[in-house]
Order: structure tokens, then C-alpha cells, then sequence
């Protein structure tokens, strides 16, 4: 089962294209996927002081999260599609990071740091932005593939080889041409990265 973990909150953004395309291509190839749409769900990113208290425990007091743990808990492979404000990832999916991720089921600490998600397979992480991947990369301190890919989602156990990233950039100055030749080729993209 694949989980698209969806962080935008205006249905007619570019990134609401992306995981609809994304959504047509898993339903033509007959592919389980569920969604996880934080604005939707009006997930609450903010961790309170309850949440801050039992947060060495493991325990989750936001039903939201339980569900998204239990969703997690079915897949064997992740997609985040979200933009990227300010060079880094929107607070609600950081939220949502900090909340569900938490010390006995994404990861344990016993006997050292370990990684618990061992059964998502790959994870792909598909964003936007007004800036190209190589700024991001060289500018901007390198959030996906260096902070989210290389670090959270390997510490959490999704071996980083198998977590890809697919950027659009330049997404405020671009063509409306250039918009549909990425949502065609997006399929296309997400399959030829893990060959």
C-alpha cells in the first residue's frame, strides 16, 4: 500500500495537479494508494504542551495522528507531495513530522538510535518551488535531500537509497506548457528513479 502524504492547502494549486496526476496514474495501474491531506483533515501541527509532556513516552493524544500512524503502519512505501516555502518544508508537514513520528513506532532508542519504519520500502518526495533543486541544493542549506531525506527519514528507517526526490522549480515564472509536460512526464519520472 503507498501513502501520499499531501501538504497544500488551496485545491486549485499546481501541487493539487501533481497528486491528482499522481492519484490517475495509481488507479489506470490498478495500484492500492490512500491519502493523507493535512489541510483537509485540518491536521493541527502544533505541539501542545500535553503532547510536549507525554512526547518521551510515545504516546499520541491527537486522534489524527493514531490514524495516520495506522496508515503508515499498512504501507510499504511513502509520497510526500507539498511546496517548499521559505527554503524548507511548510510548518504543517514539519508538524505532522514531529507529531506522528513519534519514539516506539517510528523509531526506539533503547539500545541506541534505530530506525522502526523498516517496511517502507522507498519513499518519494515530489516538490515545488521558485527556485530550481541545484539552488535549494547549494543555497538554501539542502532541505530535502540532505535535512528530510538523508537524515529524518533515514533515522526513522527508510534506507535513504531508496528515497528519491522529483522537483519543479521556478513554479511562479513558469509556462503553462512546461506545467503539463512535468504532469505527463511525472508517471513516467516516478517510475524510472528506482531502475
Amino acid at each position: 500500500m503507498k501513502t501520499i502524504i499531501y501538504t497544500h492547502p488551496y485545491k486549485g494549486s499546481f501541487n493539487h495537479a501533481i497528486l491528482k496526476t499522481m492519484a490517475d496514474y495509481f488507479d489506470r495501474n490498478r495500484q492500492e494508494y490512500q491519502i493523507i491531506d493535512l489541510y483537509q483533515d485540518s491536521f493541527n501541527p502544533v505541539l501542545s504542551p500535553i503532547e510536549l509532556k507525554k512526547y518521551s513516552t510515545g504516546e499520541a493524544t491527537d486522534p489524527l495522528v493514531s490514524k495516520y500512524q495506522k496508515m503508515i503502519s499498512n504501507s510499504d512505501e511513502l509520497i510526500f507531495i507539498f511546496p517548499i516555502w521559505w527554503h524548507n518544508l511548510p510548518a504543517m508537514l514539519k508538524g505532522f513530522l514531529d507529531k506522528t513520528m513519534l519514539k516506539d513506532f517510528a523509531y526506539n532508542e533503547d539500545n541506541g538510535w534505530r530506525g522502526l519504519l523498516t517496511y517502507i520500502k522507498k519513499a518519494t518526495v515530489i516538490t515545488t518551488s521558485t527556485v530550481t533543486k541545484d539552488y535549494l541544493k547549494t543555497e538554501s542549506g539542502d532541505p530535502i535531500q540532505s535535512v528530510l531525506i538523508n537524515r529524518t527519514l533515514s533515522d526513522i528507517g527508510i534506507d535513504p537509497q531508496n528515497n528519491k526526490w522529483i522537483h519543479f522549480g521556478q513554479v511562479n515564472v513558469t509556462t503553462d506548457e512546461a506545467r503539463n509536460n512535468f504532469l505527463n512526464n511525472l508517471p513516467t519520472m516516478y517510475e524510472n528513479q528506482f531502475k
